[in-house]
């Protein structure tokens, strides 16, 4: 055995493991923190800026310029399949284990999902297991309840906090992400990705406006396909990602109980591709399936749905009749 086998054996061995009845994962002990630098945050703030800008830009455009019908397709496509790589990758795969894929997919998820420009798998990963170990009590990265103001005045702060401001904020600690996800701290086809995460949001820039760029056979055009099917299709990911973590803590539906104010919410269950069921998911945190009912629309499941009958998914999970009946409220 090579000494990278030892060590990943090693890290395997000390990765958190989920409750087998809850699925909610344990904090590592001594509740390990990393300070954001002022580099990170900047580089948070400017995904948070320069988008809106150039979706302002987007839309004054309208008038004059107009958008063409390949422009709308390439937004709705690549936000659509980015989404998914988030959702069904980062979050369900990677941050839950809620199914067992090949390598390969593994890597494919992971891909797909930098191109949403949210980040490397670990940061995610050890931002959500810790969302998921503290949700809506003090530890929570972005919880919009964790703060002493009520009103008015407190609801918009937590909406802001948790939409934003837990990025962005100069006294903001990142988990530990050598304790909240240690296996993919170690080499590894997702790790290869994450290092490259950078490239790879380029690539997603780069598709729409090549696809643009050649189908009209214009430069003006590939810059249309720059503008609407990557920053306008960031622009949109982005804060559907973020009403996860603020709208669906505030408004909606709570039919499960789950120990903390995640509710389902149907706007974001369906713009979200099934992430808005977000009651559904705190309630059954491992579950492939956040759409628990057949009229709430899930994408995510559809994906894990058609890998599991493409022998390319197993150990696919979903909670039974009996933790659903004993989960409501």
């Amino acid at each position: 055995m090579t000494t990278l086998d030892t060590k990943r054996g090693a890290i395997a061995a000390a990765a958190p493991e989920p409750d087998e009845e809850t699925g909610q994962f344990a904090a590592p002990e001594g509740e390990p923190h990393v300070h954001m630098g002022w580099v990170e945050r900047w580089v948070n703030l400017a995904f948070v800026i320069v988008p809106a800008v150039l979706v302002a830009f987007a839309i004054a455009s309208l008038w004059g310029v107009g958008v063409g019908w390949l422009h709308v397709v390439l937004m709705l496509g690549m936000g659509s399949a980015t989404i998914l790589g988030v959702s069904v990758g980062y979050h369900r795969l990677f941050a839950h284990r809620a199914f067992k894929t090949t390598a390969s997919v593994r890597v494919a998820l992971a891909i797909i999902g930098a191109m949403a420009a949210e980040g490397t798998v670990r940061r995610f990963v050890a931002n959500h297991r810790r969302h998921h170990s503290h949700s809506d009590r003090d530890g929570d990265p972005h919880s919009p309840h964790t703060h002493e103001e009520h009103g008015v005045r407190g609801a918009v702060k937590g909406f802001w906090h948790a939409h934003i401001g837990w990025f962005t904020d100069k006294y903001r600690e990142h988990p530990s992400e050598e304790k909240y996800a240690p296996e993919f701290c170690v080499p590894s086809g997702v790790k290869m990705v994450d290092e490259s995460n950078g490239l790879w949001v380029m690539v997603g820039l780069i598709i729409p406006t090549v696809i643009s760029g050649l189908w009209y056979q214009s430069w003006f055009a590939a810059g249309l396909g720059l503008l609407w099917g990557g920053v306008v299709r960031i622009f949109l990911v982005h804060h559907i990602t973020w009403s996860v973590n603020s709208v669906c803590h505030l408004w909606g539906s709570r039919p499960f109980k789950s120990g903390d104010h995640a509710r389902n919410n149907f706007i974001m269950g369906f713009i979200g591709m099934g992430e808005g069921w977000h009651n559904n998911h705190h309630a059954f945190p491992n579950s492939s399936r956040c759409g628990l009912k057949w009229w709430q629309f899930d994408a995510g499941w559809c994906v894990i749905w058609t890998l599991k009958k493409l022998g390319l998914a197993w150990d696919v999970r979903v909670p039974h009749e009996k933790r659903l009946a004993a989960a409501a409220q």
